[in-house]
C-alpha cells in the first residue's frame, strides 16, 4: 500500500482536480508531498523501531495509515486532501522499515533470501501496477468519486493487515537488552537534509530546481553536521540514529545502497515517460496505458521471487545480470520506437518491457538481501530505512530527469516517439551506472565470507566496540 500511494494517484489527478476545484499547484502537492514526508522519516521510522520494537511500530504506523488514508479518501477542500497526503507519507516512511527489519530479524541464510525475495516482488509489482490499479478504480466507481475510492482502497485492506500483524507477529522478535534511547539532534539534522534534497525536486514542475536550488548546497552543510554529530554520539557511548560504521565497516553495504540509489533513477522515472507517451502521444486511456507496462510488472514479480532463492549461491552475479537485461530490454526498446508505426509501440514494446521486468526482479530482490546481509540485527531497521531513504531519493531524482529530457525534446523536435527514445537512452544511462558499480560489488566479494556468516560476525564486532 505504501508503494502504490506513490504512483497511484497519478492516474486520478484530473478527477481530483475537477471534484475539489484544485489548483495545479495544489495537485502537485498531492503527488509530491506524499513522496517528501515518505522520504524524510525512513531513517527514523527505521530507528523507532530498532528501540521501541518492530511490532509495536508496524502496528502504529500501519494503523496511522490507515487512519490517514480514509482521510484522504473523506477530504471536502483541497487543502484537506493536502495535509492528508503529508501525514499519508508520514505514516508511510514509519512503517516501511519495519518490514525489512522484521525479515532481518526473523530469518537467516538461505530463508532470508527467500523472504527478501517475496519483498523485491513486493516492491516490483507495487511501483509498477499503481496506475493500473488506478485505472481499474476509477473505471469502476466513476470520473467524478472515483478518485476517493484510490484512498479509501486501503482501509479494507489495512485493516485486514492490521488483524494478521498483530495475531501472527511475534511480540518482541529482537534478543538482548535494548537502550531506549532517541537521537533526536541526529534526527533533526537527518531530516532537514533529506527535505534540502528531496523538495526541489519535488517542487521541479513547480519551478524548484531553478527557484530552491540553493537547498543542496544546505543538505551538504546539514549531511556535514549530521555526520559530525553521529560520530560524537558514538564516541559518548550512546546510541546514534545512523551508525557511521554502518557504512564506513560493513562489507558491501555502501556499494549496495548505492545501487539501489543510481538503479531507482533509471526504474522509477520510466513509468511517469510512459504515461505521458501512451496517453499523450497515442491516446490511451488511463487503464490501457498502465496495462501497455504491465509485462515489466509481472516479469519483475516472477524473477524477484525466483532470485530470492538463488541469492545464496549466485550472490552479485545475480544483481550484475539483471542490470543487463534491464539496460538491454530498455534499449530495445528505445530503439523499437522509432522504428514501429505509432499504432504498433504499445505490442511492439511487450517483450522488450518484459525482460526488462524480469531483470529489474533480479536487481532488487538481491541486491537487498547482500546490502543487509552483513548488517547486525540490532541495527536492521535503520540501515532498511536509510537503504530506502536512497531509492526514495533516486525516485524523485530520476522521475525529474527523465520527465524533463522527455518534455524538452518533445519541445524541440515536436516527436513524440523521438522523446521516448532519448529518455529510455537516460534510463540506461543510469542503469549502466549501477551495472559498473554492481561489477565493481562482484569483484571486490571475490573471497569474501557469504552474508549470513558476515553479518554474524558484524553482529559480535559492533557490540563488542559499543559496548552492547
Amino acid at each position: 500500500m505504501g508503494l502504490l500511494d506513490v504512483s497511484i494517484v497519478n492516474v486520478a489527478l484530473p478527477s481530483i482536480q475537477d471534484g475539489l476545484n484544485a489548483t495545479a499547484g495544489g495537485i502537485q502537492w498531492v503527488v509530491s508531498g506524499y513522496a517528501l514526508t515518505f522520504g524524510l522519516v525512513l531513517v527514523s521510522g527505521g530507528r523507532l523501531g530498532d528501540v521501541l520494537g518492530r511490532r509495536r511500530m508496524f502496528l502504529i504506523a500501519l494503523s496511522a495509515f490507515v487512519v490517514t488514508s480514509a482521510m484522504a479518501g473523506a477530504a471536502p477542500t483541497e487543502t484537506t486532501l493536502v495535509l492528508a497526503r503529508l501525514a499519508q507519507g508520514v505514516s508511510a516512511g514509519l512503517l516501511t522499515p519495519q518490514n525489512t527489519g522484521l525479515i532481518q530479524d526473523l530469518f537467516r541464510g538461505p530463508e532470508r533470501g527467500k523472504a527478501f525475495g517475496l519483498f523485491g516482488a513486493t516492491v516490483g509489482i507495487s511501483t509498477a501496477i499503481g496506475p493500473v490499479l488506478g485505472g481499474v478504480i476509477l473505471a469502476a466507481f466513476g470520473e467524478s468519486s472515483g478518485w476517493r475510492w484510490v484512498f479509501f482502497v486501503n482501509v479494507p485492506i489495512g485493516i485486514l493487515a492490521l488483524v494478521l500483524a498483530a495475531r501472527l507477529l511475534p511480540s518482541n522478535p529482537r534478543k538482548g537488552p535494548v537502550r531506549p534511547e532517541i537521537d533526536i539532534p541526529g534526527m533533526l539534522l537527518l531530516g532537514g537534509a533529506v527535505l534540502c534534497v528531496l523538495l526541489p525536486l519535488v517542487e521541479s514542475e513547480q519551478g524548484g530546481l531553478r527557484t530552491l536550488w540553493g537547498l543542496f548546497g544546505v543538505a551538504v552543510v546539514l549531511g556535514a553536521l549530521f555526520v559530525g554529530w553521529e560520530h560524537r554520539t558514538v564516541r559518548r557511548g550512546r546510541p546514534p540514529l545512523l551508525d557511521t560504521r554502518l557504512i564506513t565497516s560493513t562489507p558491501g553495504y555502501a556499494g549496495g545502497a548505492a545501487i539501489g540509489t543510481v538503479y531507482f533513477c533509471g526504474f522509477a522515472g520510466i513509468w511517469l515517460v510512459f504515461a505521458l507517451f501512451f496517453q499523450q502521444a497515442l491516446g490511451y486511456t488511463p487503464l490501457e496505458s498502465g496495462l501497455a507496462v504491465t509485462p515489466f510488472a509481472l516479469g519483475s514479480a516472477v524473477s524477484a521471487a525466483i532470485a530470492g532463492r538463488l541469492v545464496h549461491h549466485w550472490g552479485h552475479w545475480l544483481t550484475v545480470a539483471g542490470l543487463v537485461l534491464v539496460a538491454l530490454g530498455l534499449s530495445v526498446v528505445a530503439v523499437l520506437a522509432g522504428a514501429v508505426p505509432d499504432d504498433e509501440i504499445g505490442l511492439a514494446t511487450v517483450l522488450p518491457l518484459l525482460v526488462a521486468g524480469v531483470g529489474g526482479g533480479m536487481v532488487i530482490s538481491p541486491n537487498t538481501t547482500l546490502t543487509l546481509g552483513g548488517v547486525p540485527t540490532r541495527m536492521a531497521g535503520v540501515a532498511g530505512g536509510a537503504l530506502q531513504t536512497g531509492q526514495r531519493i533516486g525516485t524523485a531524482l530520476g522521475t525529474v530527469v527523465l520527465a524533463s529530457v522527455f518534455h524538452a525534446v518533445t519541445v524541440s523536435s515536436g516527436e513524440f516517439t523521438v522523446a521516448l527514445a532519448v529518455a529510455m537512452y537516460c534510463s540506461v544511462g543510469f542503469t549502466v551506472i549501477a551495472l559498473g558499480i554492481a561489477i565493481a560489488q562482484l569483484w571486490a566479494g571475490r573471497g569474501r565470507p557469504t552474508a549470513s556468516r558476515a553479518n554474524d560476525d558484524r553482529e559480535s564486532q559492533l557490540l563488542l566496540h559499543s559496548g552492547g
